[in-house]
Order: C-alpha cells, then structure tokens, then sequence
C-alpha cells in the first residue's frame, strides 16, 4: 500500500472542501490557521493510515495463523486417519495370519489322523494276513500230518522216520525216476 497516493487524494479532498474564494480573502493569519489545520488533518491522516496498516498486517498475520493452524489440523487428521487404516490393515493382516495359522493346524491334525488311520489299517492288515498265514500253515501241517498217517508208520515214504541215508537213497531214486538213467549217468 503505497502512502503518497493516499496523502495526495486526502490533501486534494480537502481543498476542495475549501472554497476557493475564501482562500483569498484570508488573511496571512487565517492562511497561517489553515495550514496549521491541513498540517493537523495530514498527520491525523497519516495516523489513521498508519493504525489501518497496522490493523491491515495484523489481520493479515491472524489471517496467515488461521491458515497455519488449519493446515496443522489438517495434518493432524490426515495422520490420524493414516494411522487408523494401518491399525485396520495391521488388524486384518493378523486376523489373516491367524485364520492360515488355524487352518494349517487343522489340516495338519487331519493329516495326522489319517496317518495314524492308514497305520491302524495297515497293522490291521498286517495282522488279518498273519493270522491267515497262520491258520494256512496249521492247514498244511494237517494235511501232511494226515498223508504221514496214509503213509503208516516205518514206511520208507515216511519222512519222520526216514534216516539220512534212508533219505539219501529216496531222493537219488526219485531224482532217477524223474530224469531217467541215462541223464543220471550224464550229470555225473
């Protein structure tokens, strides 16, 4: 705000409150009055423009603070706001790794099921074909104590009674039987 302009309009406003013809029908002493008056009216005016200043470049600085603290408040929501959204992502990022957590439990505690399940069946079978093998092995033992019976005892066909020479000489007959004399001959 430039002062020159502001003094030049009041100085012009107030001659021309002043009537022309009274300034020259004035004497020295009223001339003397009236710029003592325009004197008195300039630095009254330089006063009221001095205080508007101040009052301008005070409502200027309340107006600059006011913008300061507005932006400050903003600032202060937008972290405010930031940090409630990384608390919510934080929130739902442990509620996510939680939920996989559980699952990965449950679907381990299943798997260990099963594998004791597929144990339990396979001991089981295990067990189920022990026993046949078992009741197959008391069926042969029957059956050959049974043709050791047909057989009687002392026989030559009797192998419990049979010595090792006796067995010997069975296995070279049935062996001679089974091949001929003459293949005997050739493998010896």
């Amino acid at each position: 705000m430039k002062v020159i302009p502001v003094y030049a309009i009041a100085l012009l406003a107030l001659a021309g409150l002043l009537p022309l013809n009274a300034l020259a029908e004035q004497s020295e002493n009223d001339l003397a009055k009236v710029g003592e008056r325009i004197k008195q009216t300039g630095d009254q005016l330089r006063q009221e423009v001095k205080e508007a200043r101040a009052r301008f470049e005070a409502q200027k600085a309340r107006e600059e603070a006011e913008r300061k603290r507005e932006a400050a408040e903003r600032a202060r929501q937008q972290a405010a706001e930031q940090a409630a959204r990384e608390r919510q992502r934080q929130a739902a990022l442990e509620a996510q790794q939680e939920k996989a957590r559980r699952e990965a439990a449950l679907k381990a505690e299943q798997a260990e099921r099963e594998r004791q399940a597929a144990l339990a069946a396979a001991q089981r079978a295990a067990e189920a074909q022990r026993l046949r093998d078992e009741q197959a092995a008391r069926e042969r033992a029957a059956l050959a104590l049974q043709e050791a019976r047909k057989t009687g005892p002392g026989g030559l066909n009797d192998p419990l009674r049979e010595t090792p020479k006796q067995r010997a000489a069975r296995l070279l007959r049935e062996a001679k039987q089974s091949v001929g004399p003459r293949g005997l001959e050739d493998g010896l």
